[in-house]
């Protein structure tokens, strides 16, 4: 089952990654940008990032190629930042734009079914018992850095990839409780990610020995 999980991660998420650059490209010179400035927008959505991320693990996990993505913080920071990217998207963003076509397909599997199976994989075999609260602010250090290079990058450009992140609409003091919020969403979910490490381990472990008997 993992390994059935990790091919279909990696199929499905490469399949919307792919098709969402073809997607996204030529819109974005149709809307004045050039090709480079293009390229940039597209790898400045937190989802499009997250989702990568998520690829390279189901590639390292199905590969067997030790590694960064094979350590368990990350497999376990990876589930955490998937988990905000469809929560977000749910509370926040699904309801200000009707996607149709090719650009509905992208934003399901990336928003929820990427998620989905990451997320089944991870809990599934994804997890080992190693995780604790020293992993929170390695997993807190992502969204941190790239709030900071969306903001920074807004000051040059003007442009923003999420409207809740645009200060020139809702002010420095809304963008940053909105930041703060997410933030505090991310250490929220570390812990349930700490416990749910914990539990599917020994869970595990106990059915191993035939329930400990």
């Amino acid at each position: 089952m993992a390994r059935l999980l990790n091919v279909a991660g990696l199929t499905i998420g490469l399949f919307a990654l792919i098709l969402q650059f073809g997607l996204t490209i030529p819109d974005a010179m149709e809307a004045g940008r050039g090709l480079a400035g293009s390229i940039v927008f597209y790898f400045s959505f937190f989802t499009i990032l997250t989702n990568i991320l998520a690829v390279l693990v189901h590639g390292a996990a199905l590969f067997g190629r030790q590694g960064f993505f094979t350590q368990a913080w990350v497999r376990a920071g990876v589930a955490v930042a998937i988990t905000v990217v469809g929560t977000i998207y749910w509370l926040l963003l699904s309801a200000l734009w009707e996607p149709e076509g090719l650009f509905l397909v992208c934003d399901i599997v990336l928003h929820y079914v990427a998620p989905a199976i990451y997320l089944a994989w991870w809990l599934s075999a994804g997890t080992d018992g190693s995780l604790g609260w020293r992993h929170v602010p390695l997993w807190l250090a992502y969204p941190f850095a790239y709030m900071v290079y969306v903001l920074a990058r807004a000051q040059i450009t003007g442009e923003v990839p999420y409207p809740f992140l645009d200060v020139a609409l809702n002010g420095w003091p809304s963008v940053l409780v909105t930041s703060a919020a997410i933030l505090l969403l991310f250490a929220f979910l570390g812990r349930l990610a700490i416990l749910a490490d914990r539990l599917t381990t020994e869970g595990n472990a106990t059915r191993e020995t035939g329930g400990g008997s």
